[in-house]
């Protein structure tokens, strides 16, 4: 017979029953409409959103660099949209030309920055409608011709050695545009509202992964599969 320890194999079998309940249990959609895991990683998203707005800080930035012309060319591969980006130029004030697959622009650094900002700012706090009329084009693809736009025009400047312009349009990128672009449609949580949950739910994964491990760990013992230390041989 394979089961040799009854005891350790019935007590192995009721964790392992136990370990499955739980799991189909977290699987349905019981919470608020979503299984366990879309719940919690809604969650994990709402509070990582609450703790990723640095948008005013940006704008504040932003400002410091009113008047710095910049004039550089980026490459029009990837740009999705070329009308779109074209309209977005014009309406944040940007002088540009289009030759031999590259996107000449020039213009006030600040108020480029400024313009994103307020897009990102918009599909942040979930204001779509506002970005899509103003362009005539969904929110989220006006980002991402701003984000590819910026990226070219950071990239731009590296070449030409203007590390605190390029640095600054990096952080409008990362800080901004893909923070408005990733968490729009979440609803921003505070970590210190949601301390209750945030502790259970890391308690209960703790628990739950010790659960399964023990589970394992008496089902073999009941089969008589035992870890030994190996003996040294000395010479």
């Amino acid at each position: 017979m394979l089961i040799r320890d009854k005891k350790h194999f019935t007590i192995g079998l009721i964790m392992l029953i136990v370990f499955a309940i739980v799991l189909i249990v977290m699987s349905l959609p019981i919470f608020g409409g979503k299984n366990a895991f879309e719940s919690a990683d809604n969650l994990y998203n709402s509070i990582a959103k609450g703790s990723s707005y640095k948008i005013p800080q940006l704008e504040k930035q932003a400002k410091g660099f009113k008047e710095t012309v910049i004039d550089c060319a980026i490459d029009l591969e990837g740009i999705p949209n070329m009308d779109l980006a074209r309209k977005m130029a014009a309406m944040a004030g940007i002088q540009f030309s289009q030759s031999e697959g590259k996107f000449k622009l020039k213009g006030d650094l600040g108020r480029i920055a400024m313009a994103a900002l307020k897009d990102s700012d918009l599909m942040y706090y979930d204001k779509e409608t506002q970005v899509s009329n103003k362009y005539a084009h969904p929110g989220k693809e006006v980002l991402f011709v701003w984000w590819k736009l910026l990226n070219g025009t950071k990239d731009a400047l590296k070449r030409k050695t203007l590390v605190s312009q390029a640095s600054f349009l990096d952080e409008v990128v990362k800080k901004g545009i893909e923070v408005g672009y990733n968490f729009y449609g979440i609803a921003p949580e505070k970590a210190s509202s949601k301390v209750g949950t945030l502790v259970f739910s890391l308690v209960f994964y703790v628990l739950y992964t010790i659960w399964w491990g023990f589970s394992i760990f008496f089902l073999f013992e009941g089969f008589g599969l035992t870890m030994e230390a190996g003996k040294k041989e000395e010479m």
